[in-house]
């Protein structure tokens, strides 16, 4: 029962999230959804990335948290359309979320959007919301073991954003084991290396996100 009762759940998921993808394909609007624990800096890659592509894009934000709106204020003060999703408890964003906050946004107006999910590394992986892209922030006050415990998550994202690399001379992190490991879960994964305290590997990250954005 308990398994039959998940299918008619994501089931009916991923109906309204391939209702989002043709509204946004309609709209040229290029969607990716943002995942990471709490605490990898989601927020913080958002606005760097913002930053970088401020002028060669047209971008939009869904934030989504359990409760609050003190990121979506952030961000907000970049001056792009901004909309806040509370769960209310619940640990992933869904479609029908999804669905409601893009009848909330200027969509003719915008080439990308930014979804910040839930920070949490079990369900977002398991819930398509319409993006045309996956994207993981892990961090290195992590530990570089994350891969083995949540390998779905690692195996469902086409893009790895390490963060924090910054602390890479205070904190224990095997960077060669880390990718070898992501590198077996998901070989053709891309992984990128960024500190948003010094900016390091923003551009690189930005630019081909960019580049992804155009070639759909």
């Amino acid at each position: 029962m308990e398994i039959k009762v998940l299918k008619n759940i994501l089931g009916a998921n991923d109906q309204i999230a391939a209702k989002n993808r043709e509204l946004m394909a309609k709209h040229e609007v290029f969607a990716v959804n943002v995942m990471a624990s709490p605490g990898a800096g989601k927020t913080s890659v958002l606005l760097q990335t913002i930053r970088a592509l401020k002028g060669k894009t047209r971008i939009g934000v869904i934030e989504g948290d359990i409760a609050s709106s003190i990121d979506a204020e952030t961000v907000a003060k970049e001056g792009i359309p901004v909309v806040q999703i509370n769960t209310g408890g619940e640990c992933h964003l869904e479609s029908f979320q999804i669905q409601n906050a893009l009848n909330n946004l200027p969509l003719p107006d915008i080439d990308l959007l930014l979804i910040e999910n839930v920070g949490n590394l079990v369900c977002p992986a398991e819930f398509s919301i319409g993006e045309d892209l996956k994207v993981l922030i892990a961090s290195v006050p992590e530990g570089d073991d994350k891969p083995y415990k949540y390998p779905l998550m690692f195996n469902t994202v086409d893009a790895i954003v390490l963060n924090k690399i910054d602390l890479l001379p205070y904190v224990k992190f095997n960077v060669e084991g880390f990718t070898k490991t992501v590198k077996n879960i998901n070989p053709k994964v891309e992984l990128f290396k960024v500190s948003c305290t010094t900016g390091e590997g923003i551009q690189p990250w930005a630019k081909w996100l960019l580049a992804r954005m155009k070639s759909k």
